[in-house]
């Protein structure tokens, strides 16, 4: 029997927060700035998060457009702080110019969580080398997720890597989860569901009258079936 799949969803706001929770989502990742890609939030936004549901939260480490780290005291701050309020999980992810991982903002940064389970986000589909990549990162503390659409321009042109990726499990940098976002539609749940994957990621999906709109507990239901059937 298969178990069942993690489904995530993005959350700006307490009310999206409800509205996930509500229509079966396991996590929210937690972000502010959807037109930047999404970066850290207040600490205010997550510990009123916090109260309203109670399931797992993701909170994004990212302060700037782009994947380059930027002022890395200024994440290491961030972190600390969302710390004290309680946060347990994270999401960053840095590349360096050259494309390869940003290693030392990372372990900086894994240090400073000191056991938290992490999510390397998107970052990975720009890299230069993902198999190098992953195996770079395979010993960092906490990270057991990758998100990816397994390519920049999303899951209908990643979708061979994902489903490569998949069967290289247990592998060196293979043994995190991997977490399917950036492009995904009902009809990808299928074949990635008989590769094995089984968590999945959506943002723009859960809000049918776009990101103005709060999330919908109806469209995030929708998911949450097809992910069980």
């Amino acid at each position: 029997m298969s178990t069942r799949a993690v489904l995530e969803v993005i959350a700006l706001g307490v009310e999206d927060a409800v509205a996930a929770q509500a229509g079966g989502a396991d996590r929210l990742e937690l972000v502010t700035d959807i037109a930047a890609d999404g970066l850290t939030p207040s600490v205010g936004t997550f510990t009123a998060i916090r109260a309203a549901v109670d399931i797992s939260l993701r909170v994004m480490l990212r302060l700037r457009d782009g994947f380059a780290a930027g002022d890395v005291e200024a994440l290491v701050r961030a972190a600390r702080k969302l710390r004290a309020a309680g946060a347990e999980e994270f999401v960053l992810g840095f590349l360096a110019e050259d494309g390869r991982p940003d290693l030392g903002t990372v372990e900086r940064l894994a240090v400073e969580l000191d056991g938290c389970r992490w999510t390397f986000h998107r970052a990975i589909d720009r890299a230069a080398d993902r198999d190098a990549l992953r195996k770079q990162l395979a010993d960092v503390p906490g990270l057991d997720t990758y998100l990816t659409a397994g390519s920049p321009d999303g899951v209908d042109d990643g979708l061979p890597t994902l489903l490569a990726e998949a069967g290289r499990g247990g592998e060196p940098g293979y043994t995190q989860r991997l977490l399917v976002g950036g492009g995904l539609r009902l009809d990808h749940v299928p074949r990635l569901r008989a590769a094995g994957i089984d968590a999945f990621h959506i943002g723009g999906a859960a809000r049918p009258n776009g990101w103005d709109s709060p999330v919908s507990a109806e469209a995030v239901r929708q998911w949450r079936t097809a992910l069980d059937g």
